[in-house]
């Protein structure tokens, strides 16, 4: 555990006087750069637009999130994909497969309708 139980949960105070003494469905995406502040049991309900370094990523805290910090739900780098020349072997061949699939449902005759 990288904080001691003495001190506590690491809440951003800012945060909390946000929070305090508002409802949840009448209060609009509350902007925040505290990434490393932990997600209080006050903040359930409320959504928070964690700054992702680009922008503010909209995050709806659900009782699951308490405890955890509002940093790992905005991720900082966006992700592609993985492999190099292989993969795009392997994603042409799907897409021609794809393509040759729907050249064949539109060659074969429609069958007549039973009245």
């Amino acid at each position: 555990m990288s904080r001691s139980l003495k001190k506590g949960p690491y809440v951003d105070i800012k945060l909390l006087k946000k929070v305090q003494d508002k409802k949840p469905s009448s209060t609009p995406a509350i902007k925040t750069w505290a990434r490393a502040s932990q997600i209080a049991p006050e903040f359930v309900g409320f959504t928070f637009g964690v700054h992702n370094g680009q922008k503010h990523v909209d995050v709806l805290i659900s009782e699951e999130m308490v405890g955890h910090r509002l940093g790992e739900f905005a991720a900082t780098k966006k992700f592609t994909r993985h492999g190099g020349k292989m993969q795009k072997q392997l994603e042409q061949k799907k897409q021609q497969a794809e393509i040759a699939a729907a050249k064949a449902a539109k060659a074969a005759p429609a069958a007549p309708k039973k009245k």
